[in-house]
């Protein structure tokens, strides 16, 4: 794990970058129409109405074998931490919102889901801004403040997403 938190700050010191106080203002609308107002921040993200929650935004894949693999964990962890975490998770291999839809209700995602058609310039904001490539799953952790607290391309264990949601709290 300390290799996990070494790579994280790591990585978190690429990801942040000086600029003006107030970044870019950003939206993205999930599955059920409802639309989500983000700002940059130098440290990460603050999205309206997920303030003081741990948020995991993780992008992902309609395709891909870990992505859906750890769909379940997710399932799990919302559940389970229903009151101090939010799971964003954005379809990047090209679902439109209404077959995104279907899958999600078909799989059980009981979390905030977004087709990247109604991800606007966010997915390319956070691929500049995380130097992220593309390769999934994708996911970066902000802490209750909205600082990126980790980052890591590949899944993670169930256990490590646990681990992770502590050291966050």
């Amino acid at each position: 794990m300390r290799k996990i938190l070494t790579l994280a700050l790591f990585v978190f010191s690429l990801f942040t970058y000086t600029q003006a106080e107030e970044g870019p203002q950003l939206t993205i609308t999930d599955i059920k129409g409802v639309t989500h107002q983000i700002t940059g921040t130098e440290q990460g993200l603050n999205i309206k109405g997920l303030e003081g929650k741990i948020v995991f935004l993780e992008f992902f894949g309609h395709k891909c074998p870990p992505c859906l693999k750890s769909i379940p964990h997710l399932i799990k962890l919302q559940e389970k931490h229903k009151d101090k975490l939010a799971i964003v998770a954005i379809e990047v291999q090209g679902f439109s919102n209404k077959q995104l839809t279907e899958f999600a209700k078909e799989k059980g995602m009981n979390y905030i889901v977004v087709a990247d058609e109604k991800a606007g310039s966010f997915t390319n904001y956070i691929g500049q801004r995380a130097e992220w490539r593309g390769s999934i799953p994708f996911l970066v952790a902000l802490d209750t403040k909205g600082a990126v607290q980790f980052v890591q391309a590949g899944m993670l264990p169930e256990a490590s997403l646990e681990e992770l949601i502590k050291q966050l709290k």
